[in-house]
């Protein structure tokens, strides 16, 4: 049986080890903590098809969403629904760039109407503010961020072929091998290093040659809320940062809020299984990242999701940062051979939770036809 070792345990580097066991593999799999503790478990947990770039993006989304709903049967402790999104317009200008959107060729295959603000409370009844229309998609879905990682190595737990070692900080990649920190040299047909915002720190390959960025952001979760958001939910901030609103009616709205512009912000709404809320997020490209978080963008992001959502939020449970890698490049993500059957694979950016299937089923494809 071919072995491929997997170094990193987020979400991209567990969801490497799934479709490698699917495919045949034995599997090692080699995390520096005992779990997860990156931006796989730093985010919303967020399936979003509705923001991605028309063409190659939509459709690898699209693709991984379609993975997240059928690894769900075979994993359904990740809290995987298919509750799709309302993109929310407080005002007429925002409202025609949505128009615009959901009157685009590619509307059917994004899953995406527009509508007024009586049928988007009656798709989200939580939404009681004020709102001129909404984007819905119903091709969106979430699942558990906090839940993912731990529930896709339970279920890879239960197949002989496979061992997890946590506690083990690789420091060396070469050929068909990965070596860490205790001496142990675990070799491997395949070898697939997914480090996350974590480049630095093993010798055999060079970060800063690679076209990647780190990028930070901010976060919070409420108590549990008292009504059921039946939607993810987005305001009309986003429509300046996600690439599928770049239409003629963008160049209409009017500038952002100070803080929105310098933290190049949107707010984003997830209410968990539970019924907490998380919300966010902010975006800073600049190192050094600073060592703490900063309140005016949480004011802000409350106060936006208040006035959605038409009445005062629970209290702020917990507040955190999180760092993720991002590529630079017109590429989806950052592939890269550092070895006779050893690659990195990081740089998804901001749609690591939603694009981390497909990731994964394409590159144990590739690489593995090349080591075979």
């Amino acid at each position: 049986m071919p072995r491929a070792v997997v170094v990193g345990a987020g979400v991209v580097g567990s969801f490497h080890a799934y479709f490698a066991l699917r495919r045949g593999y034995e599997v090692v799999h080699v995390e520096r903590e005992l779990t997860a503790r990156g931006a796989s478990v730093r985010n919303f947990g967020l399936v979003w098809v509705s923001g991605r770039r028309v063409g190659e993006e939509l459709e690898f989304a699209l693709r991984s969403r379609a993975l997240w709903e059928e690894v769900a049967d075979d994993v359904p402790g990740f809290g995987f629904r298919a509750n799709g999104s309302l993109t929310v317009a407080r005002d007429d200008a925002e409202a025609r760039v949505l128009e615009e959107v959901a009157t685009r060729g590619d509307a059917g295959e994004r899953g995406v109407s527009l509508l007024d603000a009586s049928e988007a409370r009656d798709v989200n009844p939580a939404v009681r503010g004020d709102l001129v229309a909404a984007l819905h998609c119903a091709n969106d879905a979430a699942v558990e961020p906090r839940l993912v990682p731990d529930a896709l190595r339970a279920a890879l737990t239960r197949e002989p072929g496979y061992r997890f070692l946590p506690g083990r900080h690789v420091v060396e990649v070469g050929d068909a091998f990965a070596a860490d920190h205790t001496g142990e040299r675990h070799e491997g047909d395949l070898v697939l290093v997914c480090p996350g915002a974590a480049t630095s720190g093993f010798a055999g390959w060079r970060p800063a040659d690679a076209p990647l960025r780190r990028v930070r952001l901010q976060m919070l979760e409420t108590e549990p809320f008292g009504a059921r958001v039946t939607t993810s939910l987005a305001d009309g901030d986003s429509l300046r940062y996600y690439p599928a609103f770049d239409v003629p009616a963008l160049a209409d709205l009017p500038p952002p809020a100070p803080v929105v512009a310098e933290r190049k912000m949107q707010l984003l709404l997830q209410q968990r299984l539970d019924g907490r809320l998380t919300i966010g997020d902010t975006h800073d490209y600049d190192e050094p990242f600073p060592v703490d978080v900063d309140d005016e963008p949480y004011r802000h992001l409350l106060g936006r999701a208040e006035a959605i959502l038409g009445t005062p939020l629970p209290p702020v449970r917990r507040r955190w940062a999180g760092v993720y890698s991002q590529s630079i490049t017109d590429g989806l993500f950052h592939c890269e051979q550092v070895g006779t059957a050893s690659f990195v694979v990081t740089g998804a950016g901001g749609r690591g939770m939603t694009l981390a299937p497909a990731i994964a089923e394409r590159v144990v494809e590739s690489t593995g036809a090349f080591t075979k």
